[in-house]
C-alpha cells in the first residue's frame, strides 16, 4: 500500500493578505443661481441623483438658502459623469445651472 504524503502547501492557498481598496470619494457639488427654478433643481436631483422628492425638495433648498448643496458622494468618474448630466440637462432646458465635483 502506498502511503500518501501530505505536501507542506499542496491544495491551500497562500495567506497574501490583499486588501481591495475602496476608491476615493467625490463630492457632486450644485451652486445656485438667480435664473434656474427650484422645479427643475428638484427634477435633476429627482433623475440625475435618483433622490426621493423629499431628499431632493430638502437639497435644493439647501442650494437655494446656503449657495451650494451637496448631491451625493461617487467614485471620480461617476461623480464626472453626473455632474456633465446636470449640465446637459441644464443647457437643453436655457438654464444656468452648474455642479462640481471636490474631494471628500
Amino acid at each position: 500500500m502506498a502511503q500518501e504524503r501530505e505536501r507542506p502547501g499542496a491544495g491551500t492557498l497562500d495567506d497574501t493578505s490583499t486588501k481591495t481598496q475602496l476608491p476615493h470619494l467625490y463630492k457632486v457639488i450644485l451652486h445656485n443661481d438667480d435664473y434656474t427654478t427650484m422645479d427643475f433643481v428638484v427634477s435633476v436631483l429627482e433623475t440625475v441623483f435618483l433622490k426621493g422628492p423629499a431628499e431632493a425638495y430638502r437639497i435644493m433648498m439647501l442650494v437655494h438658502t446656503t449657495g451650494a448643496g451637496v448631491c451625493g458622494l461617487y467614485p471620480f468618474e461617476i461623480a464626472e459623469t453626473r455632474a456633465s448630466a446636470v449640465h446637459e440637462l441644464a443647457r437643453e432646458n436655457g438654464f444656468p445651472l452648474r455642479a462640481s465635483v471636490e474631494p471628500e
